[in-house]
Parts: C-alpha cells; structure tokens; sequence
C-alpha cells in the first residue's frame, strides 16, 4: 500500500509540474495590441555578463521627453518570459514602463538556478538600470512584482536597492525555511514539485541540487547549512532594510497555499512600518492570481495596478485608506478588513484535549492534508477540502478529540494553535496536527493542519509542545463540531518516526492540553 500512494503522489506531482509548464509555454502569449503601445523582445545582461530574457512594454507615443514609472517583472519558477505579457500590456496601457524579465536558470536565459541567491538579487538590479538606460522609465518611480518565485526576488531586491520604491510579492514568501520547513518538517511534496518543474524547465547549480538532495533524504547532518541557506533567501532577514528604504509593500496569498503557508506572509507584514497591505484568499499556491496571467479580470491583480498606482504615480485612489489587511473567507467569499493582522482574531476559546492517549506511529490513518495544489484548488472553486469520516479514524494511529455541538456558527479567523505535553519512546518522530469542521454525519473537512518534528528527545520523557497550525479564514455551521486530528503520517511531509515507536499525549492538571481558535467576533 505504501508503496503505490507514493506512485499516486509522484504521479501527481508530475502531472501538476507538467501543467504548470505546459501552461507557461501554451496560456500565456502575447495579446493583442489594440491601444497602441508598443512590445519588443530584448537581451539583458545581467549580473557577471548572464544573458536574462525579457520583454519591454512601452505606452504608447513614449519618448525620451516624458519620463514614465517603471515596473519590473521576474518569472516565476519554470515560467517562459512571456508569463506577464497580459498584465504588463494592461499596464503599459495605463502609464507605465513594464520589463519583464525570464530568471536565471530558467528557459533561454543563461546562468543556473539559484533560488533566490544574491546573483538573483543583483540579476534584478542590472534589469533596473538597463531598463534606465534603453526606456523613458523614471528612475525616481521603480516598482516589482512577481508571482511566486518572482514575488520573492521582488521583496529580495527592494531590501537591497533603495530605489525600489514599490513591491506586489504575489504567493511568495519572505521566510523559506518558515515555508518549506515549518515545525522543522520537511513538505516533501512542495520541494518534490519545485525541483522536478526546475529540472524539466531549467538548469539547477550544484548547490541548488546538493540541497534539494538533502531536502528530501531528511539528511540532518547538512541542517544548520540549510537553514544559513534559506535565510541568505529570505527578505525576513532584511526586513529592517525593507523599513529603512520606506518600500511600500503589498503582500497577497492564499490559505491553503502549500508551497508558501500563509503564516509566514502575516509574521513579515506584522515586521513591516512601511506603506504595507496583505491580501489573502482562497485557494492554493499562485492560484488567486492565475486568471490575471490571461488577462481575465482579477481581484489580485486590480489591487496591484492601484498599488503602483498610489505608490508610484502619487494617485489618490484611496487604497492608502483602505483597511489594510484584506481578507476572504474561504466560506462565504466575502470580503473583510482589518487594521492589522492581530485584529483578525477578536477572541480566543480553547477547546480541551483532555485524557491521556497513546499513538502508534508509521501509519497514514486516513487523516490528510491532501494533495499539493490539487486539494486547495478545489477548495478555493467549489468550497471542497479534504476530508475524513472522522468516527471511522482508527484510533490505534489516530488521537481525535472533539468539541461540543456550536449552537452559532464560528467564525475561525487567524492562527489556532494546539498546546499538549507528548512522551515519545524514541528520541525523532513527527506528528501532524489536523483541525477539522464535523458534520452531523461525522464526516469532517479540513479547516487547518500543520506538521512538527522533534529530534534529541530523551525516550519516556515529556515534554511540552505549541504549534501554529496554519491560518485561515473558515466558518464552522451551527449544529456542527471542531475535532482536533492528530497521526504521525501525511503525504504532504517526510516523517522521522522510527520503526515501532509510539507517542503518548496527556493532560496535566498543572499544564492542561488544549487546541485555541481564533474567532471573529460574531
């Protein structure tokens, strides 16, 4: 059995890669030129010489005597140059200057992939400064964007060149490790499809490989070198840059992005004193944004051209007023605002996890994450997460509590977190904490999980463990339950659970368990 769900998810995998770049090469080509602005194709030299492709997209009777703002555009990861052709026309239309550019690494570009690394970083700022030089962009207007790998090169390079005054980072992230290595568990299935698209579109450096080979073996021994790694990829780490350059910054996402979980975007947001706005929907990885790229109307991309727009040609459009985070449930798809992300959550109510219960571990017990992209996208476009019959869990490998019957519907809103005392019979395991919204029938659909690992534990000795699910916005009916799912097995993340152990959750009167729920306020 173990042996063919890792078929079905390799399989899964390859086919969600196949179409990520199959619909980079075939969805999006250029359109038509029907107001007058002008597009041409263009070799970039970019840092130590590596030749970047790209297109440069002028307004209409541009010339050297009027200066036009400037927006640059990377590609994300396995995308072709022509990835944002729809969008950039769009905004040459209304004013700008648009070059964008195919990342090193990827497609006709030369150089190696890098993930992020500083000749990514530098890749951009030798964009920005031919793009000075050969178009009637205004050096004191320079804005970035980006989609998932271009979202995070954006964030990267306006925390080391000041003269990115303006940033829309698009499901990208401001903290790797935080992404892909969350409760210091690997997701497999994320790195699996990162490096399969990055292998069939482009040419990975040795590092690039070394570490994806190292990712996905579980290989402790490189850890702290993965983690150095990371940060230098990071802009969480230049975060005070960021604040000292006065970037303004847009950071828009999805909850159930597997790839880039939401928590991190909020951490970041929270950090930032500058101009900033955080956007997040329903959906998967890069999915909110996907029907822009052809140039259907877009909520994400909409708020992007009025954030340039503000920050870049000083319009008074009112975005800057605007309650700045911005969030749709993944319920109701309304919209809500909020002053900050701290305010989403008005309240919080605990529910116990009282008992003492033992799991055995190396066994899938039917509670899942689902499936990277997959899983979210049919959440995000007919409300279907995953599910389990949460009565039929076997408890042996799974440990289930529940709440009472809600009376009102809930409104969880943020970050719950889950607070339990764990004794292990072997110093590694990994566990995946589930939270799931339970119908009259029991069955229940997934509101929130996260994994956690533990490594250099003492066997028979307990310790205390908090972890962050991840945030979302999900409203549980009346007449319905919460049940927090615990097993030790998912397909999303590679688990360090030894053959036969087992783990033991109690509730001490002098530390009780509990899972907290954030909720708005009714």
């Amino acid at each position: 059995m173990g042996h063919h769900r890792k078929a079905l998810r390799t399989t899964a995998v390859g086919a969600v890669s196949a179409s990520l770049v199959a619909g980079g090469v075939l969805g999006l080509a250029p359109t038509a030129q029907a107001t007058g602005h002008s597009v041409r194709f263009v070799d970039i030299r970019g840092d130590g010489g590596t030749v970047l492709k790209a297109n440069v997209v002028t307004p209409a009777g541009a010339d050297a005597t009027h200066r036009h703002p400037l927006i640059v555009l990377p590609t994300a990861w396995g995308f072709p140059q022509a990835q944002y052709l729809a969008q950039a026309q769009k905004l040459a239309d209304s004013g700008y200057v648009v070059v964008g550019y195919n990342v090193r690494g990827f497609w006709q570009s030369g150089g190696e992939i890098e993930v992020a690394g500083p000749r990514d970083v530098a890749d951009a700022s030798e964009v920005v400064d031919w793009a000075l030089a050969h178009t009637p962009a205004d050096p004191r207007r320079i804005g970035m964007a980006g989609v998932s790998y271009g979202a995070g090169i954006s964030l990267l390079a306006a925390a080391h060149d000041p003269r990115i005054r303006a940033v829309a980072s698009l499901s990208g992230w401001a903290d790797l490790i935080g992404s892909i290595y969350s409760g210091r568990t690997q997701h497999t299935q994320a790195a699996a499809l990162l490096h399969t698209v990055g292998t069939v579109a482009g040419r990975e450096s040795a590092e690039t490989r070394r570490m994806f080979s190292d990712f996905l073996s579980g290989n402790l021994a490189r850890e702290q070198e993965m983690i150095a790694w990371g940060r230098k990829r990071s802009a969480g780490t230049y975060v005070d840059r960021i604040n000292k350059n006065g970037t303004a910054v847009l950071l828009a996402g999805a909850w159930g992005d597997t790839v880039f979980p939401p928590n991190q975007s909020a951490d970041f947001y929270e950090k930032l004193t500058g101009p900033k706005r955080l956007e997040l929907r329903p959906g998967d990885h890069a999915t909110p944004e996907l029907t822009g790229l052809f140039g259907l109307p877009n909520d994400v991309w909409t708020d992007t051209g009025r954030w340039f727009d503000r920050y870049l040609k000083g319009e008074d459009n009112g975005i800057d007023r605007e309650q700045p985070v911005r969030l749709k449930s993944r319920s109701t798809g309304g919209y809500e605002g909020y002053p900050d992300w701290k305010s989403v959550a008005a309240t919080t109510r605990k529910v116990a996890l009282a008992g003492t219960t033992t799991l055995h571990t190396n066994v899938d017990s039917g509670a899942d994450g689902g499936i990277v992209f997959l899983s979210s996208i049919l959440d995000q476009v007919a409300q279907l997460p995953p599910v389990a019959s949460i009565p039929l869990l076997p408890r042996r490998w799974a440990a289930v509590w529940q709440s009472e019957k809600y009376v009102t519907a809930q409104h969880i809103r943020g970050t719950a977190g889950l607070h339990t005392t764990v004794t292990p019979t072997e110093e590694s395991g990994t566990l995946v904490a589930y939270l799931y919204d339970v119908g009259p029938l029991g069955l229940g659909k997934l509101v929130s999980n996260a994994p956690y690992t533990f490594h250099g534990r003492t066997p028979g000795k307990p310790f205390g463990l908090d972890l962050e699910l991840y945030s979302t916005a999900y409203d549980v009916p009346a007449g319905h339950r919460l049940a927090l799912v615990v097993d030790t097995v998912d397909p999303l993340y590679l688990e360090h659970n030894p053959s036969g152990a087992r783990l033991t959750f109690s509730s001490p009167a002098n530390d009780p368990s509990y899972v907290s729920i954030p909720l708005r306020e009714q």
